[in-house]
């Protein structure tokens, strides 16, 4: 009997492998850093929005796009009254120079754009729309209630409609040509995640973990006891295997994910009302109709600007 308990103690003695799958920083945007890594999209507004998308120039001279030590701010103009008939207001959309598949992408943001009639978003998506897809980390209209991630691709997506994640599985076929392309989100339930309460609590960190088994998102409030000690750290390599359940997780289950997203580029941008902020503006609470508040109330939008600390990406 003393001999057979050799191998159990071996065993105790062993330390206890961790198979999981680490990342090496590739990328690390702070600061400037973001003027030069990103690229203006002085664009009309694909999704409808009361907004003017301006180049780099403009941006730079209404005080748009600024940064500082470890502060990139982008925001929207909160000075002008608009003329109804004439352009939107002016902001900002910017897009990654580089494009990334397989990562971990971390997003440490200090604040959010709120307000009503506000759609702010951190997205990657590819070249070939939808056929490339599209992955939205945060995204959210007229500070209603928490963040939502969302996939849209080409038909033949779908999602189980049981899954583990923190957050609540809304439609589940990612296809852009249903449901009014929705695409298949979750709904975050930490009401820290989006919004005037993402702000008073000083922001958090959004992440994005995308492989061919599945495409994950996290969540982390700034204070919050469950931060992974990588993340807060922000150093050369992460593990999401210690990071806990996901807040969203898009399983390849019934959607081949390395066929139905191709290299994505980051995007960045804040509109207003629009195809989603603009349909549902009328349940939000906010006063009077969207496009005439955008147009006549500039100082509302003083709060409607991304302060990002970091941008980390791992390959």
């Amino acid at each position: 009997m003393f001999l057979q308990l050799y191998p159990l103690l071996n065993l105790l003695l062993v330390p206890q492998l961790v198979l999981g799958v680490s990342y090496t920083q590739s990328d690390s945007i702070t600061g400037t850093g973001f003027l030069n890594s990103f690229s203006y999209q002085a664009i009309a507004d694909p999704t409808h929005g009361r907004v003017n998308y301006v180049n780099a120039a403009t941006a730079a001279s209404q005080n748009l796009t600024y940064a500082s030590g470890n502060h990139f701010v982008l925001r929207a103009d909160y000075h002008s009254v608009l003329n109804p008939s004439g352009p939107g207001r002016n902001s900002v959309r910017i897009q990654s120079n580089k494009q990334y598949e397989t990562s971990v992408m971390i997003f440490n943001i200090l604040h959010m754009p709120q307000g009503c009639g506000t759609w702010p978003a951190v997205w990657t998506v590819g070249g070939d729309w939808p056929n490339n897809g599209e992955i939205d980390i945060l995204e959210g209209v007229n500070d209603q209630g928490t963040n939502q991630a969302t996939l849209h691709t080409s038909p033949g997506c779908t999602m189980p409609a049981s899954r583990t994640e923190k957050g609540n599985a809304l439609l589940n076929d990612c296809n852009t040509l249903i449901n009014s392309n929705s695409g298949c989100g979750v709904k975050f339930v930490d009401t820290s995640s989006y919004g005037p309460n993402f702000n008073n609590k000083q922001g958090g960190w959004y992440a994005l973990e995308r492989k061919n088994t599945g495409i994950s998102v996290w969540f982390w409030s700034r204070n919050a006891g469950t931060v992974p000690a990588d993340v807060n750290a922000g150093g050369t390599t992460v593990n999401t295997d210690n990071w806990g359940e996901p807040t969203a997780t898009f399983p390849s289950t019934s959607c081949d994910i390395a066929e139905k997203f191709g290299p994505h580029n980051i995007v960045i941008n804040l509109t207003f009302c629009g195809d989603w902020a603009g349909s549902v503006y009328g349940s939000s609470g906010c006063p009077s109709s969207c496009e005439d508040f955008v147009n006549n109330n500039p100082s509302a939008f003083e709060d409607a600007y991304f302060d990002f600390e970091s941008l980390k990406i791992y390959t």
